[in-house]
């Protein structure tokens, strides 16, 4: 029974002291709060290395997730007996541009160019241009 005992609390004695030395050699997990990712191991450079879309690999990466949502619907359908899918047709309906529509940085581009017109043309003492109208005609000016 004492043999017991001593080996009892030789082990608490340890933990006591194995957790000691953690708690001392471990940095706060508070002080890890706000600093991005969904868990302590990511980091927050790895969002800022994702491609944006406008790149080829963002659309490349774009295609490959429409694709694979795509094929999975196209699962679905077999399994409840409906037709399926032709992937790729559908694939280029919904990466087409779509008419009428235009990037959003270009968008921001053309009302920056508007606002630096309507500067010019007040310190010319002219009527300023309506910012919203001007877009609009500036973007149908560009479609082919």
């Amino acid at each position: 029974m004492e043999s017991i005992s001593i080996v009892v609390f030789g082990a608490v004695a340890l933990s006591v002291v194995m957790s000691v030395v953690f708690l001392l050699s471990r940095g706060s997990a508070y002080d890890q709060i706000g600093q991005g990712g969904l868990s302590r191991d990511s980091d927050a450079s790895d969002w800022a290395s994702a491609p944006t879309l406008s790149s080829p690999a963002g659309r490349g990466e774009q295609e490959r997730e429409i694709r694979q949502m795509l094929s999975a619907r196209n699962e679905r359908l077999k399994r409840s007996g409906k037709p399926a899918l032709d992937i790729d047709a559908e694939l280029a309906r919904l990466l087409a541009p779509q008419p009428g529509t235009h990037d959003a940085g270009l968008v921001e581009e053309v009302r920056q160019l508007v606002r630096a017109r309507n500067e010019r043309r007040a310190r010319k003492g002219m009527q300023e241009l309506d910012v919203e109208e001007e877009i609009r005609r500036t973007l149908q000016e560009l479609d082919p």
